[in-house]
């Protein structure tokens, strides 16, 4: 019998299989495939980015700029000074007017009454502590400092302004600190708004995901982040912003290597240092310390809760957040926050609501300086030049510690914009100007102005402009006479009268007077304040152009040639070589290099450079002649070229000046000191056109602009060493003081005319001669 035969039909896909069944199968292929991604891929990515974070995070530092500040204010009993002047100072080292001045980097005004609480900094000399006072001021002066409790302060030092940042290749404004350093609040804060878990997480929070989605499902919109501090930071160092969710695997895993190799605390300082929360212009703000600064211009140790609450808000997004361009939203979010902060116990909610009643409280200028006053800048860089080259300094975390004033430099840039204004008038040229300032007793530039409008990229005239400088160099000639007592004195009669002078080349040099006139047998004192030429020359020829031309090198570092037309200032220089050769007259007879630089410090505040001096005493000779000539050109600004000053309400100062002008008036110049100050001042064409302007009615007026506005010292030159007497006009004979035209002459004390006369001398002599 035939064996049948038999067939089986294979099921059609699915067919026979249950659907649990296909399930498991797909769920078996899909973990195996997981699997095999993550030990065939993600485990030895994971693997190179815990070596990279390993290595990379161990070694973390960041390029933090250097910071050029401005000098401390030293306050004391006497110093010059208005209230005007004060707050400007205290506005620009970002102190806040709050009404209480109790709390440090505030200040409160009651009349002529400052309370001020100044904050610790760290100076040439070392740390320098907060410290609590009040200032009385009266009579453009400081009149009385006392301490909190009520006692006497022999001095104040108020921390200084930021007047510069030099960044490297990054425009990334940071101050690092340590853990220890910040604020309890801020800490507890940051980690109760942003990550609550931070200390139990292993860098990321699974639990924090689930509460934030069903904090934000509830609320209908997004109130909690889910991403740890930790993820934060990673993405801040390793990661760019790009939204996908690749980028969230790899922030997730670089969160977990940092947690896995380093310790809390160490994940916290930097993020602490390295967030983001704020932007000026190119200027990125990071972190909590240069944070506070940039906002509120206080030390990150001195925020408030407000304050605090506010940075921590911004976390969430410094743009959308900016509190100059959405205040708004930022008292929104900052308000959020201390609820929150009340809600974890951080603060009572009494207390929050207080602080969310309160204004933000942003400082007045907002900001970082950038470069405050480019033209002193570029001083302060070449006098460091020869120790730091320009690249060493940038992004390098030092501290250069300058002499600028910052009150100084407004009352300059003001003067020098406001009366160049008003001289720019008819057909004359563009106009220029530059201004140099000094402390006089000190050597110390305090502002330095060199262009109408500074940048810097702009010339610099004030440093780099060579111009002729006129009468400027004749005190020089006359100093030269007053250091020998046995010949010459203030007294001492001269010829203004014509002279010709024989040159080298066989050609004659006859100079006349600015108005063509001589004027007979004068003193030199006349001869100075009038700024006689022809008198001028023939007592420089008396001593030797040769004797000047040294002078002059070893005052300013400069050797013009010794040619007779340098008697009158034929000789190009710039207003910071002037400023140099009249600090030795301003300072009493003192060699002091004019200097913009205190001293540097290392990122750990120690010092690498000290550049101030003690000031010296000067020598005898030197400190009666140049104060002799001081005398002189106090007349000058009483009754002769400078005399306007008295006019423009500065003759309480008792000034010293010298008015300069050049051929065809195409420069002006004066050049002058008070018992506190000195400044030169010039004006002019960068072409060299002529300006019809004078020393007296341009540089002069620039001068004067800035004394009005800067307190000051009067010039007081004292008469040790000195003896006055009173002489008779006609042959400087010593006479009474009641006597007709007699005239007061100082003298190096044993070299004053001993014979006498009286006052009717002079007519007998004049009747005998009438007889004769």
């Amino acid at each position: 019998m035939a064996r049948q035969k038999t067939t089986r039909q294979l099921p059609v896909s699915g067919e026979g299989l249950r659907p649990a069944a296909l399930l498991w199968g797909i769920a078996k292929a899909l973990v195996l495939l997981a699997l095999g991604f993550v030990v065939g891929f993600l485990g030895p990515y994971a693997w190179v980015i815990d070596r990279r974070v390993a290595a990379d995070f161990a070694a973390l530092s960041w390029q933090v700029p250097t910071r050029v500040m401005a000098r401390p204010l030293l306050l004391r009993p006497g110093l010059p000074m208005d209230l005007q002047t004060l707050r400007s100072e205290l506005e620009a080292a970002g102190y806040r007017e709050d009404g209480q001045g109790s709390q440090p980097g505030s200040f409160a005004v009651d009349g002529a009454r400052v309370r001020l609480a100044t904050r610790a900094f760290v100076d040439v000399d070392g740390l320098q502590p907060a410290r609590s006072g009040r200032i009385e001021l009266g009579g453009g002066q400081v009149r009385s400092l006392q301490a909190g409790d009520g006692s006497a302060l022999r001095e104040l030092r108020v921390d200084p302004a930021r007047i510069a940042t030099l960044y490297g290749e990054r425009r990334e404004e940071r101050r690092l600190v340590r853990l220890q350093e910040v604020p309890p609040l801020l800490v507890t804060t940051l980690q109760a708004v942003e990550d609550r878990d931070f200390k139990r997480h292993i860098g990321v929070d699974f639990t924090g995901i689930a509460r934030a989605a069903w904090v934000n499902f509830r609320s209908g919109e997004i109130r909690q982040g889910a991403s740890t501090l930790t993820q934060q930071l990673a993405r801040n160092l390793y990661l760019n912003r790009e939204q996908r969710y690749w980028r969230k695997v790899k922030e997730a895993l670089h969160a977990i290597a940092m947690e896995r190799r380093f310790d809390k605390s160490r994940i916290l300082e930097a993020y602490l240092n390295e967030v983001f929360l704020g932007q000026q212009g190119g200027q990125a703000i990071h972190g909590f310390a240069a944070a506070g600064e940039f906002w509120f211009g206080s030390e990150i140790e001195q925020l408030r809760p407000g304050e605090i609450a506010l940075l921590v808000g911004l976390v969430r997004g410094p743009s959308f957040y900016d509190p100059r361009r959405h205040p708004e939203r930022a008292r929104e979010r900052r308000n959020r926050v201390l609820q929150q902060m009340a809600e974890t116990g951080l603060v009572s909610p009494s207390e929050a609501a207080s602080y969310a009643a309160q204004p933000l409280g942003l400082k007045r200028q907002v900001g970082l300086a950038g470069n405050r006053a480019p033209d002193f800048l570029s001083l302060v860089r070449t006098q460091l030049e020869r120790d730091y080259p320009a690249e060493a300094l940038r992004g390098a975390g030092l501290t250069v510690l300058t002499t600028l004033a910052p009150s100084a430099q407004s009352a300059a840039e003001a003067a020098v914009a406001s009366e160049l204004e008003a001289l720019q008038t008819g057909n004359r040229p563009p106009l220029e100007a530059a201004l140099v300032l000094t402390d006089s007793q000190r050597g110390e530039v305090l502002a330095v102005v060199g262009a109408r409008r500074p940048s810097p990229a702009g010339f610099n005239r004030a440093l780099d402009a060579q111009r002729p400088v006129g009468s400027l160099l004749k005190p020089f000639v006359y100093m030269l006479a007053l250091a020998q007592p046995q010949r010459y004195a203030l007294a001492t009669p001269v010829d203004d009268a014509p002279i010709e002078v024989r040159l080298p080349n066989g050609r004659s040099w006859e100079p006349s007077n600015a108005n063509d006139r001589s004027h007979g047998r004068v003193s030199l004192q006349q001869a100075l304040s009038q700024s006689y030429n022809q008198a001028t020359v023939r007592l420089g020829m008396e001593l030797g152009v040769e004797r000047l031309g040294r002078l002059i090198e070893v005052l300013s570092g400069t050797r013009p040639p010794a040619h007779p037309s340098l008697l009158l200032g034929a000789v190009d220089m710039s207003p910071f070589q002037i400023a140099q050769l009249y600090q030795f007259l301003a300072s009493g007879g003192r060699l002091q290099p004019l200097r913009a630089v205190r001293g540097v410090l290392d990122a750990e505040g120690r010092p690498l450079s000290r550049y101030d001096r003690p000031i010296e005493s000067p020598q005898p000779g030197d400190a009666l002649a140049s104060r002799l000539t001081g005398i002189a050109l106090q007349e000058s600004a009483r009754t002769g070229t400078a005399q306007r000053l008295g006019s423009d309400g500065l003759a309480r100062l008792s000034p010293a000046g010298k008015t300069g002008t050049s051929n065809d008036s195409r420069d002006s110049w004066f050049a002058g000191y008070t018992g506190s100050h000195l400044a030169v001042a010039w004006v002019g064409n960068d072409g060299n056109a002529p300006t019809g302007l004078f020393g007296a009615t341009g540089a002069m007026r620039i001068w004067s602009s800035v004394f009005k506005r800067l307190p000051s010292s009067p010039l007081n030159v004292g008469d040790e060493g000195l003896e006055f007497v009173w002489l008779a006009p006609e042959n400087f004979a010593r006479t009474d003081e009641g006597c007709p035209e007699a005239r007061r002459y100082a003298f190096v004390a044993g070299h004053a005319p001993i014979e006498h006369e009286g006052c009717n001398a002079s007519r007998l002599r004049e009747w005998f001669n009438l007889g004769d």
